[in-house]
């Protein structure tokens, strides 16, 4: 192709990223990972507790976890009809049509790039006590951030399945130690007899249920990303729907396991102020109580590489984002670059991480709270977002198989997809009614519009964009959501 000699040698506009470098095991990794479970634990458990005092987030889990594999049900059949790096963007496209796809798409990078550059500010601010400890300095947390950015950098350039071997030791890690922590709470509960409230289904029906579901969602976000990477995996049909049934299953069980005996060992009347006064230490304070300072500290090293495991995996699906829309033209042509030695997605790789490092600055400049205004409201930002997207995406499903010729079941085709979306839109109305619980702010404080509006804006240019180029470069519309038959034609 003569425009491969106009970038440098080691680049290439490729049709499709590297093939058949994952199994079920590193896929799942990948997922699991970016649900980030000793950070969700540590972080979102305790903030969400801390933010809305509603203890009913053990059942979340659980009833979320069921919606999820329900939705799983047709989004994976509709997996084995293309395999393609957009994931959301491709579905919706397949689906309700190509503006809506671009929307979606739209939308999707704001989603993962608000989760991904959140988590620079709870890396940032968990490791500063510790550093402290073991140095005797105590660093400001952007500096700290900054580290985990240039490294995020290096390995999003490099091989996939390198990405996930690192993802793999530091999630076995964690999961680990989540259990240890685990077993620690159940022996020591903070009353006479375990408390089994936060597990009964009564839990849900409080005010602020909308805000639970959204924490809930957020711990979750991560296990649909298994299909981003379909096109580097050995027989996509088989790999993604089992990756993604073990994930959510892992995801759900340790959660629900993990906030219920969180609220054991502190008590279900005290969990939000212990949680409000401790932060993301609460379970590390627990810890030190039963186990030691030694077991701890490696519980507080483990969360760091938590976090840092889940902005390597965020990193990676916005970088296949930018590619997928780069190569079929929809974002300029260059975000359809890789790497030849690596297969890697380069421009989307550079662009991702040029974000990361313009927030960094931006929150260090301004003084802002990595915590709380960096992790806990871009987090629930991209959660919201990740809500909105299945909910489209569930929408999707049905449509896409009544349009054309398959040999599912109805019950993946239809059934499961349509009562996934029922449920779904409900939960997205309660999201949006209780944003400012969610958020911990006074109702009718100005965040609790703008940052749900951020989606209709997205969307709405994402139709525009469509639109401009269905007129101007109708060949390039025409392609939308085909994936590496875009480049082909």
């Amino acid at each position: 192709m003569t425009t491969q000699h106009r970038h440098p040698p080691g680049d290439r506009i490729t049709a499709a990223l590297a093939a058949n470098r994952l199994g079920v095991p590193a896929v799942a990794f990948f997922v699991l990972s970016a649900a980030g479970p000793l950070s969700v634990i540590a972080g979102v458990v305790t903030t969400g507790y801390a933010v809305t005092g509603i203890t009913g987030l053990p059942i979340a889990f659980l009833v979320v976890g069921a919606v999820l594999a329900l939705f799983a049900v047709g989004y994976v059949a509709m997996a084995r009809y293309m395999a393609n790096a957009g994931a959301f963007y491709t579905y919706v496209t397949h689906g309700l049509g190509r503006p809506a796809g671009v929307a979606a798409a739209w939308g999707a990078l704001l989603a993962y790039n608000s989760i991904q550059v959140a988590l620079y500010g709870v890396f940032g601010a968990a490791s500063v006590p510790l550093l402290a400890a073991w140095l005797g300095v105590t660093l400001p947390w952007w500096l700290i951030a900054l580290v985990a950015w240039a490294l995020v950098l290096a390995l999003g350039l490099s091989r996939v399945d390198l990405n996930g071997r690192v993802l793999a030791v530091l999630l076995i890690a964690e999961i680990a130690v989540i259990l240890l922590f685990d077993l620690a709470d159940l022996f020591h509960p903070a009353g006479p007899s375990l408390a089994w409230e936060a597990l009964s289904p009564a839990a849900l029906f409080s005010p602020g249920i909308g805000a639970l579901l959204v924490i809930a969602i957020l711990g979750f976000v991560g296990f649909e990303a298994a299909v981003v990477f379909s096109e580097e995996s050995r027989d996509p049909r088989r790999t993604i729907p089992a990756a993604t049934y073990l994930s959510v299953a892992v995801i759900a069980g340790v959660y629900a396991l993990s906030s219920w005996l969180m609220q054991v060992a502190i008590g279900p009347a005290n969990i939000a102020a212990v949680a409000r006064r401790d932060s993301a230490e609460t379970i590390f304070i627990l810890a030190a109580d039963h186990m030691g300072d030694v077991i701890a500290t490696i519980g507080r090293v483990l969360f760091i590489t938590s976090t840092f495991a889940a902005m390597l995996s965020f990193h990676n699906t916005s970088a296949r984002y930018l590619f997928a829309l780069g190569r079929e033209r929809v974002l300029p042509e260059v975000f359809g670059r890789t790497t030849a030695r690596t297969g890697a997605p380069k421009t989307g790789s550079i662009a991702q991480s040029c974000l990361g490092l313009l927030v960094i600055v931006v929150y260090a400049i301004l003084g802002l709270d990595p915590m709380v205004q960096l992790f806990y409201f871009g987090g629930t930002l991209g959660g919201f977002g990740i809500l909105v997207l299945l909910t489209v995406t569930a929408i999707s499903v049905p449509i896409y198989f009544a349009r054309n010729p398959h040999t599912e079941p109805r019950t993946h085709t239809l059934f499961a997809p349509v009562a996934a979306a029922v449920i779904l839109v409900v939960m997205l109305g309660l999201a949006i009614t209780n944003f400012a619980t969610l958020l911990g702010v006074p109702e009718g404080d100005p965040l609790a519009v703008i940052l749900p509006s951020l989606y209709g804006i997205a969307a709405v240019l994402g139709l525009i964009w469509a639109f401009v180029l269905q007129r101007l470069r109708p060949g390039i519309y025409q392609q939308i959501g085909q994936g590496a038959k875009a480049v082909a034609s």
